[in-house]
């Protein structure tokens, strides 16, 4: 059956330049979101013809101009230089089956705890197709996906589950939270299951043989290609999703309907990929869970990190019993960069404050004072535009209520790295502190605000 759908999904991440004409794909990317939603079990056998023309352009339109280049070396800008040319003869492909995946290159990023994390980047062609194929599918997931499930997923933030989080933690019946993510989600994803999870909802031959390409088109790292037998590739396009699609199966809905049907008590779940918070009123029930989830996710090829993985009481009453000298004083947990504590607010009441995590922190100011030393014989109105820029993306995302003085702080440590590196631009000696006082009210840095409140929140 023809799908359905919720959401304009290709408008959703983008303007795609004006009203949308009579035989547009959206129109009936939303009769498919819309049937998906109004019919959980309905199958879908005919979507891959969606992605059209009109389709494969606008996703490119959604791409980063500035991401790095595919095994292939094609740049988003080299691209565009015959867009039209170049997204017709990819339709052409897809059309008649000749389209090809092309390896991933891989490369390593380094993580705050002195590891590398492994990206993905697949071929630029290759991600114009994974994001036209993921809005096409995303019309049917958005139907199913729970309210649990915060990460990658359009029109939801990381935000929504830090208030999520939030919330229930200042409510009076969370006691317990089990904290842990999953260890190599992206690198684990066993692909017989995954089949299966995403053949309960679609059956298009057309879109399951795409997503297979992916997955078996192997990672190309240090030039000699790889052809891994489970996981799809992190950073690539398609791979959040699909990522989603196997938690979706394997921990939200048994979380959301059998746990909850067997506790004795309240337990809320917050997702955000697969970094996710469990939160509960009795103890028992924390143990139990724990034991589960460890049993469930073996079952499906995955397991937690166990160095990561803690149960701690937390919570109102927790605090309480700390305050009446009842009780050792609340342990705290990080979720989604941000350390929870147990406090008081300025009269004394119960409050959950959210702070920078330390290691969130460090590497901040780290990644700042070394962008700081390299750009030092830029023009310094060049240099405080940018560094402004990155100042600001910092305060959208940590300027939450409670935070400030965290901003502060990485405001305080970014204009002395600045100081101390205009300083070392010349021979001619240490530019003195008057002179750059004078200099940043020519060029000032944003100062540190907070964004998020928890007053605005309804």
């Amino acid at each position: 059956m023809e799908g359905r759908g919720r959401r304009e999904t290709g408008a959703e991440g983008g303007n795609t330049g004006g009203a949308l004409n009579p035989g547009s794909v959206y129109p009936r990317l939303r009769r498919i979101a819309e049937i998906a939603k109004a019919k959980p079990g309905e199958v879908f056998t005919s979507l891959v013809h969606l992605v059209n023309v009109e389709l494969l352009r606008d996703s490119h339109r959604l791409l980063s101009r500035r991401a790095s280049p595919g095994v292939d070396g094609v740049t988003a800008r080299e691209y565009e230089r015959d867009l039209e040319g170049n997204i017709r003869g990819l339709h052409e492909r897809l059309r008649a089956g000749k389209y090809r995946a092309q390896p991933v290159r891989r490369i390593y990023i380094p993580k705050g705890d002195g590891t590398r994390r492994p990206i993905g980047i697949p071929a630029y062609e290759d991600k114009i197709v994974q994001r036209a194929v993921a809005t096409v599918m995303e019309a049917v997931y958005e139907a199913d996906f729970l309210g649990c499930s915060y990460g990658f997923r359009p029109g939801r933030k990381a935000h929504e589950a830090l208030e999520e989080v939030w919330r229930h933690a200042m409510g009076r019946r969370v006691n317990w939270v089990l904290d842990t993510d999953i260890e190599g989600l992206f690198d684990n994803i066993d692909w017989t299951w995954l089949r299966e999870f995403i053949r309960r909802r679609i059956r298009d031959g057309g879109i399951l043989r795409l997503v297979g390409k992916w997955l078996h088109a192997g990672v190309l790292e240090e030039g000699r290609r790889k052809e891994p037998e489970a996981g799809t590739p992190q950073g690539g396009v398609i791979s959040p999703l699909l990522a989603n699609i196997y938690l979706h199966n394997v921990i939200d809905l048994w979380v959301e309907g059998e746990v909850r049907k067997r506790a004795r008590g309240e337990v809320k779940l917050v997702r955000y990929a697969d970094d996710l918070v469990i939160l509960f009123e009795h103890r028992e029930d924390a143990e139990w869970v724990g034991r589960e989830l460890r049993e469930r996710l073996a079952e499906y090829k995955l397991r937690l990190k166990e160095e990561k993985t803690r149960l701690i009481p937390y919570g109102r009453k927790v605090w309480e019993d700390w305050q009446g000298g009842r009780g050792p004083k609340p342990p705290t947990f990080d979720f989604l960069g941000f350390t929870h504590v147990c406090g008081a607010d300025r009269k004394g009441w119960y409050v959950v404050k959210r702070f920078t995590a330390r290691k969130r922190l460090k590497r901040v100011l780290r990644v700042l004072t070394e962008w700081c030393r390299r750009n030092r014989h830029r023009e310094v109105s060049v240099q405080a535009r940018e560094l402004g820029l990155r100042l600001r993306g910092h305060y959208n995302y940590y300027g939450i209520t409670g935070n400030g003085r965290q901003l502060q702080r990485v405001a305080y440590f970014v204009t002395l790295a600045w100081w101390k590196w205009l300083s070392r631009r010349s021979q001619r000696g240490r530019l003195s502190w008057e002179a750059f006082s004078d200099l940043l009210r020519r060029n000032p840095l944003p100062k540190a605000r907070v964004v998020h409140s928890v007053y605005a929140c309804g």
